[in-house]
């Protein structure tokens, strides 16, 4: 009998579906113990396991429970992409160097104008974790100092098998069958999110490979069984490249020109590492790495939006809501959207904590639709939530206005 056919992505073909970007909120307990995992430290491995799965398990029911269609396991295993990242590949080894001199990496070219703001004279960006200037001189660095190779097998399976625990949970999904981990709440799609290799360069120092495309290459590489991992097991692959944008910061001695092709052949480096995977099961989320500042210097979406849509993906998450990027919506006017391609504009994002109103999130929805089509958009957010507003209430609340909002521009667009 011929192998039954996994199915693609799911499109806005009756209504305005609804998902989000990834990182949703964390219990305490569960970080604590995320922090002695990936620090070495002790922990109890049987208590931990059994948090994430529970943790998974709890945001899989909230996502539904707010509306999201598209739903994924909230990346409770990850600390943070970087952290994440360093325990799926070996081939590094972390050292600590003095700082005192270092640049601000991904806001540069906004430190030029805003020295003050990022330097300590912000109470709010102080409070970001990764984010400001302290006063140790002194950090961890990672270094590229042998062949890169995948070792994240029993870790990326273990997110496969938490997320379909989860989707497979009594009163809430039927049995995950090897589909999509479908509910029948809303018929639901479930996401797994992996970072891209151009974003996991940046947070790694090469002193092994011979060129930078050699040593890009090597990450596509690496990264290429934990993609083909999430695809096996039913899931849509989520790539994440927030350094695909905010890249641009780190280099203030580049032109676009420059920045254009040092974009590109990290995008066809993930194009290599995505080869035979079928575009209708990966979507691609970038953003200009979300952390709250200024911005005022972040490459503007016209100037880079030929290498996102280059990305074999059959939808692309691009941010949307904020005030730096909410107007780009126009760029779609002058650059077609390829056939059989979707876009997840946000339409809720993580730069105020105050909750969108449904009419905003459907008129922005709107405006997408009537540019691309209506079957053509997905309702999404500028980038994860969890980490980035104030508390877990205020991201199910601003999911909540997502759906109603979407609720709206369905009964406005297919009244037409």
């Amino acid at each position: 009998r011929a192998p039954c056919k996994i199915p693609g992505m799911q499109r806005s073909t009756g209504r305005i579906l609804v998902s989000h970007a990834g990182a949703l909120p964390r219990p305490d307990d569960l970080r604590d113990l995320l922090v002695a995992k990936e620090s070495g430290k002790p922990y109890d491995e049987a208590v931990y396991q059994r948090r994430v799965r529970e943790v998974i398990a709890d945001v899989v029911r909230k996502q539904l429970a707010t509306g999201i269609d598209v739903v994924n396991d909230g990346e409770e295993s990850k600390r943070s992409f970087s952290s994440y990242a360093r325990t799926r590949i070996k081939g590094f080894e972390e050292r600590t160097v003095d700082i005192s001199n270092e640049p601000p990496t991904i806001y540069m070219r906004d430190y030029a104008d805003f020295p003050g703001f990022f330097g300590g004279g912000s109470t709010a960006f102080a409070g970001q974790s990764g984010l400001a200037r302290s006063f140790t001189t002194t950090a961890a660095r990672v270094f590229c100092t042998a062949p890169l190779e995948y070792v994240g097998h029993a870790a990326i399976q273990e997110d496969i098998d938490n997320l379909k625990h989860a989707l497979s949970e009594p009163g809430l999904a039927r049995p995950f069958s090897g589909g999509m981990g479908v509910s029948p709440i809303s018929n639901t799609q479930a996401f797994l999110p992996a970072v891209a290799p151009g974003t996991v360069e940046h947070w790694m120092t090469n002193e092994y490979y011979k060129t930078d495309e050699e040593f890009v290459y090597a990450i596509a590489e690496a990264m290429r069984p934990e993609y083909q991992a999430i695809v096996d097991a039913g899931f849509v692959l989520q790539i994440d490249d927030p350094d695909l944008g905010d890249g641009w910061q780190m280099f203030p001695e580049m032109s676009v020109a420059d920045y254009h092709k040092y974009a590109e052949m990290r995008i066809e480096a993930l194009n290599h590492a995505l080869r035979g995977i079928p575009e209708d099961r990966i979507r691609f989320h970038m953003c200009w790495g979300s952390h709250h500042g200024p911005h005022k210097h972040d490459l503007p979406l016209a100037d880079f939006i030929d290498l996102i849509v280059k990305v074999p993906a059959e939808c692309y998450s691009i941010e949307a809501a904020n005030t730096r990027h909410e107007h780009e919506w126009r760029v779609w006017q002058d650059v077609k959207l390829p056939d059989g391609k979707s876009l997840m504009p946000g339409v809720t994002g993580h730069t105020s904590d105050m909750i969108e109103h449904p009419r905003l999130i459907a008129d922005r929805l709107i405006r997408y639709a009537n540019v691309v089509g209506r079957e053509n958009v997905i309702a999404g957010t500028d980038c994860g939530l969890g980490p980035r507003v104030g508390h877990a209430e205020i991201v199910w609340s601003k999911f909540e206005a997502m759906a109603e909002g979407a609720r709206i521009a369905t009964r406005e667009l297919w009244r037409r």
